[in-house]
């Protein structure tokens, strides 16, 4: 009798031993599975953050026409962190596009990584006057870029434009002081002198966005001398120094800047630098007094001035 208590007794004990290690082995296997579980969930988490995919814009670049916007673009895409929509997506200024919503927005922009930084232009928004409250609504936090020349060479440019347009089409337009000049003085009602009235334009900019978000770039400067207005633009738009003096070098035969970069040279198309159209002496004295009173304003806005005419 005693023996089959004993031996019944060191069953029991046997099977506690092979439960207890069964148990230890099932904690591992599980604490194993959970890590790799984890590391799994954190690995895909990380991934998802670092993949590229299409971002709305940090910046933009606002205006004005014919002020050196593609050039500007061009240039900030020297920067790694930096990646450019490549066509002006008017988003903000054309109602059809607007109606569509900031996903069909976001689908024009390029790939980015989380640490890059997405650039539009679409110098038509500076003069819209929804595009401001509409910029605001999508991202207070974006950071305007402005570029600005010359308010009478700007002008000049624009006609410059708008009739290479019109002969490449076999139409007919009229002489620049026939629509600049109405009984010899200056026609306020001129759309090419509204835009380059940008004192007006920054009020209702300012009126919506406070001025550390908007940046003025000297275009002028950018034409003679583009790196220290690249400099100042990055410090702007919070990027490492990257872009420097040898990714520039001056071509002779176009009469600006071109960009190097990686061995490789990029010069703006030929409708960049195209020659200005005919303006008298007369027309233009008559034009830089009119800017006189705008610019002041502009100039006390931004708290700088340029030497314009």
């Amino acid at each position: 009798m005693l023996w089959t208590v004993l031996f019944a007794l060191l069953l029991i004990l046997v099977l506690q031993t092979q439960m207890f290690v069964c148990l230890k082995e099932l904690r591992t296997r599980h604490s194993t599975l959970s890590f790799s579980s984890s590391s799994s969930r954190s690995s895909s988490s990380s991934s998802s953050y670092n993949k590229t995919q299409q971002r709305l814009p940090g910046a933009i670049i606002i205006g004005v026409r014919k002020g050196g916007t593609r050039a500007l673009l061009e240039m900030l895409n020297l920067h790694p962190d930096v990646e450019v929509a490549k066509a002006e997506v008017h988003y903000f200024n054309v109602e059809e596009h607007y109606r569509r919503g900031l996903d069909w927005y976001r689908s024009q922009m390029p790939l980015t990584s989380s640490g890059q930084l997405t650039l539009e232009k679409t110098p038509g928004y500076f003069a819209s006057p929804p595009v401001p409250e509409r910029v605001w609504n999508m991202n207070p936090a974006v950071r305007l870029l402005l570029i600005v020349r010359d308010p009478a060479v700007r002008l000049i440019s624009d006609y410059t434009q708008v009739l290479h347009n019109r002969l490449t089409r076999h139409k007919p337009y009229q002489p620049l002081e026939e629509l600049l000049l109405h009984n010899g003085q200056i026609d306020p009602g001129y759309k090419a002198l509204q835009r380059s009235l940008y004192y007006h334009h920054l009020t209702q900019w300012l009126d919506v966005f406070p001025k550390k978000q908007i940046h003025v770039v000297d275009g002028d400067a950018l034409i003679r001398d583009p790196f220290p207005e690249l400099r100042k633009a990055e410090r702007f738009l919070k990027l490492s120094p990257r872009i420097n003096p040898d990714n520039f070098y001056y071509n002779t035969t176009k009469g600006f800047y071109c960009l190097l970069s990686d061995g490789h040279d990029k010069c703006l198309d030929e409708s960049k630098g195209r020659p200005h159209a005919p303006l008298s002496a007369q027309a233009l004295r008559k034009l830089c007094r009119y800017f006189e009173q705008p610019n002041k304003m502009f100039f006390e806005m931004i708290g700088r001035s340029f030497s314009w005419c």
